[in-house]
C-alpha cells in the first residue's frame, strides 16, 4: 500500500521536483504511505510568482467563451472523476466516504457554476451631470492571486477560491495545506491538461511556516486568499497592509465556534440529528460545525439522552469503509489537541457524559481515532465554550428561554454560523434577525452551504468580500470607472 512515486509541484506549465519531499499518510490506517509530495523552496515560490505574473495579462484578455470553455471541462472531468476522487480524499484527509464524494461533486459544480459567469461579468453604463459625458464602470482582473487553503476540505476550498480567480482574468499561485497534497495535487494535474496557458495556474506545495510570507510580501502579488487559523489570518493581514510598496488586497476566512440552539418546543428528533450532523460529521473538523449546543431547560435532560443514544451507536472507522459514519482526525498534532481540550473541559469542571477517548486502532488498523465528546453542565465562559477545537468535541449549555439562548449564542469572538431547531416562525425570525453570524440556520444543521451562495461570517470569523456564488466577484475583480467624452 505505500506509493514511493514523488509528486511534483506545477510551475510554470512544468512539473517541477522541490527542495525536499513530505510523506502523506492515511490518517485511518498510519501504515499507509498515500505517497510522497514535493516540496517548493522560497526560489521556486519566486519562479511560480514570475510565472504568474508574465502569464496574467494574456489570460485576462482571452474572450469569456474561452474562459468558460476551460472551467466547464475541469468541473466535468472532476465529476466524471468522483469516486476515484472522492476514495483519495477520504484516505487522505479521514472524512467518510459519502461525504468525501459529496465534496468532490461540490467542487465540480463550482468550477460549472464559475464557468458560467464567465459569461455573466456585467458592467454599468452611467449618464454623467456634465453634457456629452458618458460613463463606464467595469470590472477587470487583479492580477496574481495567492491561494492558501486548509486540510479539512482540500478540494472543495481549493475550488470556490482557485475558480473564481480564474474565471475573472487572474493568475494563481496556489499552497495547500501540507497535510493533503494528494487531492490538491489530483485538482492540479486536471488543471494543468485543461488548456490554461503556461503560467496561469502553479501548485506550490510546502509548510506555511517555511514559506508562507513568501506568498504574502512579494509586490507582484495583487491579492491573497487565505483560509486557516485566526493567527495566521490576522498575520497575513498585517502583512498584506504593512508591506512595502502596493498593498495586496486579502479574503481571510479564520473559523468558528457556532452555536446550535434547540428551544423547548423544538422536534426532539430534528433537534438531535441537527446536533449530531452539525457537531460530529466530518469528524467535527469544519469551520462550521455545531460545538456548542445551547439547549432549552425543557427539553435538556431528553435530548443529552437521545444524543448520547446516537453517539453510542455511532460507528468510528476506516473512513473508506461504507459502515463507517465518523472516521479518524487528520493527524497526530489534531488528536492530541482534541484531547487535550476534552482535559481542559473537564478541568473547568464540565461533566464528560459521553466519549472523549483515543482509539489508538480499530480493526486492527493503526489510526488517529477518538470517541465523539460530549460535556454538559458548561458555561459559555468556559474555554471549551471560547477556543475553536476543530475536532469531535461538543459542550451542551443550557438556557431559560429565547431571549438568554440568542444571548448566549451570540457571546462568542466568532460568528461564521449559527443555527436554531424550534416549531416557532416567530422565534426563528427573531433569531434570523438577532444572530450575529454570516450564515444562519433553521431547523438544520450549521454546517452545509450549496456552491452558489455566498460563504462567509462576521468579528473573528471572516475579513473581506464573501466567497462563492456571484459575490466572489467582488474580490476576484477591481472596478474602473471610465469617462468618455463623444
Amino acid at each position: 500500500m505505500n506509493n514511493q512515486e514523488i509528486f511534483k509541484n506545477y510551475i510554470a506549465g512544468e512539473w517541477i521536483e522541490g527542495s525536499s519531499v513530505a510523506e502523506n499518510i492515511n490518517p485511518s490506517d498510519t501504515r499507509d504511505l498515500i505517497g510522497l509530495y514535493a516540496r517548493a523552496s522560497k526560489n521556486q515560490i519566486d519562479l511560480a510568482i514570475a510565472a504568474a505574473a508574465a502569464a496574467q495579462p494574456l489570460w485576462a484578455s482571452t474572450t469569456p467563451q474561452q474562459r468558460f470553455d476551460i472551467l466547464d471541462g475541469v468541473g466535468s472531468e472532476i465529476l466524471a472523476r468522483r469516486a476515484e476522487l472522492g476514495e483519495l480524499l477520504a484516505r487522505e484527509e479521514g472524512k467518510i466516504l459519502a461525504e468525501a464524494v459529496g465534496e468532490v461533486v461540490r467542487a465540480g459544480q463550482i468550477f460549472k457554476f464559475f464557468a458560467g459567469e464567465c459569461l455573466r461579468t456585467t458592467g454599468d453604463l452611467l449618464a454623467s451631470t456634465r453634457p456629452g459625458i458618458d460613463v463606464e464602470v467595469t470590472r477587470e482582473a487583479l492580477g496574481v492571486v495567492s491561494i492558501v487553503t486548509p486540510w479539512n476540505f482540500p478540494i472543495a476550498i481549493p475550488a470556490w477560491k482557485i475558480a473564481p480567480a480564474l474565471a475573472y482574468g487572474n493568475a494563481v499561485v496556489f499552497k495547500p495545506a501540507d497535510a493533503v497534497s494528494a487531492s490538491a495535487w489530483m485538482l492540479s494535474e486536471i488543471l494543468s491538461r485543461s488548456g490554461l496557458p503556461a503560467g496561469v495556474f502553479n501548485l506550490v506545495m510546502a509548510r506555511g511556516r517555511d514559506v508562507g510570507d513568501s506568498l504574502v510580501v512579494d509586490p507582484r502579488i495583487a491579492a491573497v486568499s487565505f483560509t486557516g487559523s485566526e493567527g495566521t489570518g490576522r498575520h497575513i493581514a498585517r502583512t498584506c497592509v504593512e508591506r512595502p510598496g502596493t498593498m495586496a488586497k486579502f479574503q481571510l476566512e479564520m473559523g468558528g465556534k457556532n452555536p446550535l440552539v434547540l428551544l423547548d418546543d423544538a422536534d426532539l428528533d430534528i433537534a438531535v440529528n441537527c446536533a449530531l450532523n452539525g457537531a460530529f460529521f466530518s469528524t467535527g473538523q469544519r469551520c462550521t460545525a455545531s460545538s456548542r449546543l445551547i439547549v432549552g431547560r425543557g427539553i435538556h435532560d431528553a435530548f443529552v439522552e437521545k444524543l448520547c443514544a446516537r453517539l453510542q451507536s455511532l460507528v468510528v472507522g476506516d473512513a473508506r469503509d461504507p459502515a463507517t459514519q465518523m472516521g479518524p482526525v487528520v493527524d497526530a498534532t489534531q488528536l492530541r489537541q482534541d484531547l487535550d481540550y476534552v482535559e481542559i473541559g473537564k478541568q473547568e469542571g464540565a461533566e464528560l457524559v459521553f466519549g472523549g477517548m483515543a482509539q489508538p486502532e480499530i480493526a486492527g488498523q493503526p489510526g488517529y481515532y477518538m470517541t465523539p465528546a460530549l460535556f454538559i453542565g458548561t458555561s459559555n465562559g468556559m474555554r471549551i465554550n471560547r477556543e475553536e477545537i476543530f475536532g469531535p468535541v461538543a459542550s451542551v449549555i443550557k438556557v431559560d428561554g429565547l431571549e438568554e439562548a440568542v444571548a448566549v449564542a451570540n457571546d462568542t469572538p466568532f460568528g461564521l454560523s449559527a443555527g436554531i431547531v424550534t416549531r416557532s416562525l416567530k422565534s426563528a425570525s427573531f433569531f434570523k434577525k438577532q444572530a450575529q453570524a454570516g450564515m444562519v440556520m433553521v431547523n438544520a444543521p450549521t454546517a452545509g452551504v450549496d456552491p452558489h451562495v455566498p460563504f462567509g461570517g462576521r468579528k473573528a470569523s471572516s475579513y473581506g468580500a464573501r466567497e462563492q456564488g456571484q459575490y466572489a466577484v467582488e474580490f476576484f475583480t477591481t472596478v474602473k470607472t471610465s469617462y468618455i467624452n463623444s
